[in-house]
């Protein structure tokens, strides 16, 4: 089974060799059947080992045991031609397989190789090596690192990229059966088999805790294990049971929930966390397929949003009327504190215990920054469409949507929006990629400008009478300011440099108007 990257399709393979499409309701929407390596040996000549929609969800891989991976181009919309547009050939059968980023397919063969096959130039290479069959395979929550599983109780670990956590390639621990419930979560992997005892494994290969359910009369072997998006939960199928972990952040251990226990449910084979964490999908050996509601609470804002906690650290934002739905997320794992909608119903804002969450309901821009707690008192303003202005202490901080890093910050006790002017690439020039600028005032008569991309002050510009409003233009070369006795002026600088924003030369005066302005 697998979940689509875009939330919208869920592909179930059944013994029959057939590929049922649904949507994210649970309703059949389209099929198509897959087909053998070589026709001669029979429709009935192999078995589905693994599944995985790729990145944009308009194509599916299938991992067969005769020796192959077809990519099938299934298109965006229901009904679509199913095409095959890749196929490579192995050496032996095909055991599990991961989609984990563009172009990448990653799979495991019983001759204990895992491989990778590129959809772009259609050739597989070998990633490593062993000597024992991959039992299972599993990618962490960011997909640029692989773990895999062996019949020899060997669990290996591989980054395309490991993003800076310096952690160690290569095997990583000798788990005492085969882990065909293999899972990676935030914080540990866990792994559990034929023995019945869940083993959550630390960053090195060190264990952390230990479930051992070998003396229960009522517990069978472990076969598939699922981690949430979020990778603050990991849930275990076993026999008429599913086994539910969560991650403590503030104890820093796996705490064991409640099990969902479902008389003559049976083996669980399959199991699929739906991308935005709100659904778990349990397959079984008798060809059923249970959905289940992952939620930790859920309320309504405002009678006009519905917000769903799927995990500690992230948040289903749906609009009641239109349906669209945003997902907010602690890529660190932080517990997310209270969610509010703000700036007309349009802007998100949370906190972290170390972070700050701000998106744009509109364009489903997202940012994540540093931030230590203030006793929120905080004050955000939503003028800009393209940056949050948040005022707290005495300084104004900058941060643009969908950059999880803050644009720029500077001291300043005027905390009106009037007073404050920001250009983000409104017009582009050429010659410069990007174009930021911030105009804002140090004092009641003196006016700053500053560059955001380099973060340095361009210029000053100082005033003999109090400014009550000022704005750049589009390109952030000239700024229109008015003062207290409701004259407005216009300066643009005098060539094309930054250089010239200085204050005296290089300033040249445009216009005065000293008529009242409404």
């Amino acid at each position: 089974m697998a979940w689509s990257q875009n939330n919208a399709k869920f592909a179930v393979c059944t013994v029959d060799r057939v590929v049922l499409l649904y949507d994210e309701h649970g309703e059949r929407r389209d099929k198509f059947s897959t087909k053998p390596a070589d026709m001669k040996y029979g429709r009935k000549s192999y078995m589905v080992k693994g599944m995985a929609f790729s990145p944009d969800s308009t194509k599916i891989a299938i991992g067969q045991t005769d020796n192959i991976i077809y990519v099938y181009k299934i298109g965006e919309d229901w009904g679509d031609k199913k095409v095959i547009c890749n196929k490579f050939i192995q050496t032996s059968a095909i055991t599990c397989l991961q989609w984990p980023a563009e172009h990448i397919i990653v799979f495991g063969l019983a001759e204990g190789k895992v491989r990778l096959a590129n959809t772009k130039t259609n050739k597989s290479s070998t990633i490593y090596g062993t000597d024992s069959y991959v039992v299972s395979l599993t990618t962490n929550c960011s997909g640029k690192g692989i773990l895999s599983g062996h019949a020899d109780g060997t669990i290996v670990r591989y980054f395309f990229d490991d993003e800076g956590s310096g952690e160690s390639q290569g095997k990583l621990v000798s788990h005492p059966c085969p882990p065909y419930a293999l899972a990676w979560a935030t914080n540990s992997i866990v792994a559990a088999g034929c023995d019945r005892r869940i083993v959550a494994y630390g960053k090195e290969g060190h264990v952390l805790q230990t479930f051992d359910y070998s003396r229960d009369p009522q517990e069978r072997e472990f076969t598939t294990a699922a981690a949430s998006p979020g990778g603050q939960s990991v849930v275990l199928g076993s026999y008429d049971r599913l086994r539910v972990l969560n991650w403590s952040p503030r104890r820093s251990i796996w705490e064991e929930a409640k099990p969902k226990e479902i008389a003559n449910l049976y083996t669980v084979t399959a199991l699929a966390w739906k991308r935005d964490g709100s659904r778990l999908c349990a397959g079984t050996l008798c060809g059923g397929v249970e959905q289940f509601d992952c939620c930790l609470r859920r309320s309504i804002y405002k009678n006009k949003f519905e917000l769903t906690y799927v995990g500690p650290s992230q948040v289903i934002v749906k609009n009641l009327s239109s349906g669209t739905r945003v997902v907010l997320k602690s890529h660190y794992g932080y517990e997310v504190e209270e969610v509010k909608i703000l700036g007309k119903e349009r802007y998100l804002v949370a906190h972290t215990s170390d972070t700050l969450l701000l998106g744009d309901l509109n364009t489903n821009r997202l940012s994540e920054v540093a931030w230590q707690g203030s006793g929120g008192n905080e004050k955000y303003f939503f003028e800009n469409e393209n940056v949050c202005m948040i005022f707290n202490a005495g300084e104004l901080t900058l941060v643009e949507y969908g950059s999880n890093d803050t644009l720029g910050s500077v001291r300043t006790e005027f905390m009106n929006p009037h007073l404050i002017s920001v250009r983000i690439n409104e017009r582009r020039q050429r010659g410069m990629e990007d174009n930021k600028k911030l105009a804002y005032l140090v004092d009641i008569k003196t006016i700053a400008i500053v560059d955001l991309v380099g973060g340095y002050n361009i210029g000053t510009i100082s005033h003999e009478s109090r400014v009550d409003w000022l704005e750049l233009n589009e390109t952030g070369h000239k700024l229109l300011f008015r003062d207290r006795k409701l004259r407005v002026r216009r300066v643009t600088k005098a060539s094309a440099t930054d250089r010239d924003w200085g204050g005296g030369a290089g300033w040249d005066t445009i216009s005065w108007c000293a008529m009242p302005l409404t």
